[in-house]
């Protein structure tokens, strides 16, 4: 009994322009197709709204069909209610895109052409607007490479009245690549050797994308050569093998390391550079206390500037040259702290009536790390606003 009072009081509710409803097709006529929408009298739609064969968005109806519709008009000369079936589905699309742009949740959006302020998408059937300040970072520089690509975007705006709709690439990139690192970091763990693509140089390191988030090869964990340039030993886009250092999930970081995939050099530094021993190097840094040469394989040496001469230096660039080949003695190596002293003047016997010093151990300074840069924000362009019209 009281359902059926509640289905009374549905069908004596009076319908009003804009209402989108449910009705049941009772017959379809060449002109017209009637609608039962529970009024005391069957609504209509013109046949017109079904569109012709051949027509991509013709709609085929057969009498029981339960459909949406709206009311254009609540009663005509006939006592019939006017229905648009056509309008019943866009103002559904809108309704829907009303409720993805509460849900948060990201829509996929065909992209159709570029104009001076963004990109024009559809979406649903419906016209929307991408700005250029709402492209993902990674296409932001190059519009044109998105045209005809389908792409993911949430629906930041919803303006029904002004036929506006409004997407963002950027947010649901930003989302999905927030769930990618999320997942990522719960995957990773230190000692890893895992694959990626480098994504970006600086001047203190590589940084390499392993799908969800970065992590950065410091210049030092390049190789056990010195490295005077990052450029010289990687590009932007080239695949690379590292392994995971150091993980900090707070700050999003990663620390990779190439070089630690290889033997360490300075391993079988005291069996391979003896006291005593005459080796040959190449000078790759002259600094005010000595010069350093590589001796091969990642293994620097420290010639100070004490054992340049049996005269006295006053600058060590008047005796060595940065690219400049020696033959030098080895004075002392130290696998645990990484140093070998070496000395050129000891390789030729001091003049007569001279004394031969002690040898003097290399001074190390440790250089200071350069410091990351901190994240820029970005500018975020005006946009033009366009219209968001219903499509076909």
């Amino acid at each position: 009994m009281a359902d059926y009072l509640r289905e009374e009081e549905i069908k004596s509710k009076p319908l009003a322009h804009g209402d989108i409803i449910d009705g049941v097709v009772v017959r379809v006529d060449p002109d017209e197709v009637l609608v039962d929408v529970g009024s005391k009298s069957e609504g209509v739609i013109a046949a017109r709204e079904l569109g012709t064969h051949g027509d991509p968005d013709m709609v085929e109806l057969h009498a029981g069909d339960l459909i949406k519709v709206f009311v254009l008009q609540p009663e005509n000369e006939d006592g019939n209610v006017v229905l648009s079936l056509r309008r019943a589905r866009a103002e559904s699309v809108w309704l829907k895109a009303q409720d993805k742009q509460t849900s948060g949740e990201p829509m996929e959006a065909d992209v159709r052409e570029q104009n001076k302020g963004g990109l024009i998408v559809n979406i649903m059937g419906l016209r929307g607007f991408l700005p250029t300040s709402q492209v993902a970072r990674a296409y932001s520089s190059n519009l044109e490479e998105l045209v005809n690509q389908r792409i993911s975007v949430k629906i930041i705006e919803v303006n029904r009245k002004r036929n506006r709709l409004i997407v963002s690439q950027k947010a649901a990139y930003d989302e999905d690549r927030a769930r990618q690192r999320s997942e990522l970091f719960e995957r990773l763990k230190v000692g890893d050797v895992v694959r990626g693509k480098v994504s970006g140089l600086t001047s203190y390191g590589a940084f390499v994308n392993l799908g969800g988030a970065d992590g950065l090869i410091h210049i030092s964990e390049l190789s056990w050569d010195r490295i005077g340039s990052v450029a010289d030993v990687l590009q932007v886009g080239q695949e690379v093998r590292v392994k995971v250092i150091k993980l900090d999930p707070e700050q999003a970081r990663i620390s990779l390391s190439m070089r630690q995939l290889s033997e360490d050099p300075w391993e079988q530094v005291t069996t391979r550079f003896r006291p005593g021993a005459i080796v040959e190097g190449e000078v790759t840094k002259i600094k005010k206390y000595g010069a350093f040469l590589q001796l091969g394989d990642g293994v620097e040496g420290l010639l100070h500037i004490s054992e340049l001469s049996w005269d006295h230096v006053e600058r060590v660039e008047d005796v060595v040259q940065v690219g400049q080949p020696l033959r030098v003695k080895v004075l002392q190596a130290d696998e645990t702290r990484r140093r070998i002293s070496l000395s050129l003047k000891q390789v030729e016997e001091p003049r007569e009536g001279g004394q031969e010093p002690e040898p003097v151990a290399a001074s190390y300074p440790e250089p200071e790390p350069e410091p990351e840069p901190a994240p820029v924000a970005e500018r975020e362009p005006a946009y033009a606003e366009v219209s968001a019209s219903p499509q076909g």
